[in-house]
């Protein structure tokens, strides 16, 4: 079964029959306890806050969509967590991100970036807590590692350029539709418009997303940071941090 917050993206599913709704990851409607697995792919990079303005606020949404994912486990489930990493060379490797600098033209133009790439408790019999120190933990832990993220001194978050490597850690990546993209049921042809008139452009629009990328260490603290969870394993994988959990 699988869920997503795009409506069109589960509608694609279902014409594929599979089983997928629309829900929040931060409030999944599947009973606490009830799955022997459960997969998080480029999800949780996703996730903001409102408030920059401490270390709790800048993780908590982040620990909550992880303790959601725990809270859907049996007693011995496991789960499989990954995020986008800072480090995007790492041991001397660029990631595949980074090689399809050099790709073609028309990689660079629909640009992919997602690889696989309310703070809730847990409802059932020894919920996960949180301790109330594990932000200064988290943050200890990332530049113990070396991570060299830049902290965003305001509002205005930094705008990413495809295909290069990280500077902050909370940034905006922008999401480029090809010229002619067209929703269901429209009809646009984008050969009627001379290329690079306003009207072109306009059929290839120029979206920003928001992600966290995690430096080394991050994603695995804030698994630790949950007593209803074991860390199995934690590794690096294209470009990608990525956690195997159990739970107990």
């Amino acid at each position: 079964v699988g869920c997503d917050r795009s409506k069109n993206l589960v509608d694609i599913c279902g014409e594929k029959n599979c089983e997928a709704f629309v829900c929040d990851a931060l409030s999944v409607p599947i009973r606490s306890g009830s799955c022997d697995a459960c997969i998080s792919i480029a999800v949780i990079h996703h996730f903001s806050t409102a408030l920059l303005t401490s270390a709790f606020r800048l993780l908590e949404r982040r620990l909550a969509t992880i303790r959601e994912l725990a809270r859907l486990l049996r007693p011995g489930g496991t789960a499989l967590i990954y995020v986008w990493a800072m480090e995007q060379e790492y041991k001397n490797q660029k990631s595949k991100y980074l090689k399809e600098k050099n790709g073609s033209k028309d990689k660079e133009e629909e640009i992919g970036t997602d690889t696989a790439q309310r703070p809730c408790s847990c409802q059932i019999p020894g919920r996960c807590s949180q301790d109330s120190s594990c932000s200064d933990h988290l943050l200890h832990d990332s530049k113990v590692k070396g991570c060299d993220a830049k902290p965003v001194a305001d509002s205005r978050l930094p705008v990413h350029t495809n295909r290069t490597a990280f500077h902050s850690q909370d940034l905006l990546v922008p999401w480029h539709l090809k010229a002619g993209t067209k929703k269901k049921g429209e009809s646009v042809d984008a050969g009627q418009f001379p290329a690079g008139s306003k009207a072109s452009q306009e059929l290839s629009p120029v979206f920003h997303r928001y992600y966290h990328v995690f430096c080394e260490g991050e994603l695995e603290a804030a698994c630790r940071s949950l007593d209803c969870v074991r860390v199995q394993k934690s590794y690096y994988d294209q470009g990608n941090w990525c956690v195997v959990l159990e739970k107990l």
